[in-house]
């Protein structure tokens, strides 16, 4: 049976942020829980490789670090490299060497990664295909929280609630908004509150975001 995505607090990276802004660990939700099952299943993979798609800052590489401290073989931003570079390393997956049979998990930032290559677009097309969808209401507030986190900020209590029905659904837009907040509360040298939170809002969706206030 394949083994249930372990619980967010349960996923983090295998090395330190170092001072990253960015969040230390993987927030587990509908866009990206059945990516997680499968990473946690390489066996399962045709060809032994999976391709991993998603839209922008949705946590993808950090994905691809994760299923590589696993003992997967990780090539991020496969689609701006040389197309016959990743037929190359698909083949030492298939063909007899050190890498015969290790698992191969190819990320890619374009979607639809249009290739151009016939034969390789034949054998990744019969690889597994992962794509990270974009959050629900749940995972937007934990990313509000893990954002947060990341930058050591403190939102009043409520935060979440208050922003999610506010502002954009997508991993990029949790994240802009996050950092302006931050941004705007060390600029009025005062705690994340209400106020900051609206200042943010108005600052990224302009004033009219003021009818929803």
């Amino acid at each position: 049976m394949p083994r249930k995505p372990e619980p967010a607090s349960q996923i983090a990276l295998p090395l330190s942020p170092g001072g990253s802004q960015t969040p230390a660990r993987i927030v587990v939700g509908n866009a990206n829980s059945a990516v997680i099952e499968a990473l946690q299943t390489p066996d399962r993979w045709p060809f032994h490789t999976a391709v991993l798609t998603g839209p922008e800052r949705s946590g993808k590489s950090l994905l691809g670090r994760w299923a590589a401290g696993r003992g997967i073989l990780l090539v991020d931003g496969a689609d701006a490299l040389p197309e016959d570079e990743v037929f190359h390393r698909w083949n030492a997956v298939q063909q007899g060497g050190t890498q015969a049979g290790q698992p191969l998990l190819l990320i890619a930032d374009s979607t639809p990664w249009n290739i151009a290559l016939p034969d390789l677009r034949s054998r990744l097309g019969g690889s597994l295909q992962l794509a990270i969808g974009d959050p629900d209401d749940a995972m937007a507030a934990e990313l509000i929280h893990a954002h947060a986190e990341a930058r050591a900020l403190t939102l009043a209590d409520g935060a979440a609630d208050y922003l999610v029905p506010r502002t954009g659904r997508s991993f990029a837009a949790i994240e802009a908004l996050v950092a302006t907040i931050d941004r705007i509360s060390l600029e009025r040298q005062s705690p994340a509150t209400m106020s900051v939170w609206r200042a943010a809002l108005e600052a990224l969706h302009g004033p009219e975001q003021q009818k929803l206030l």
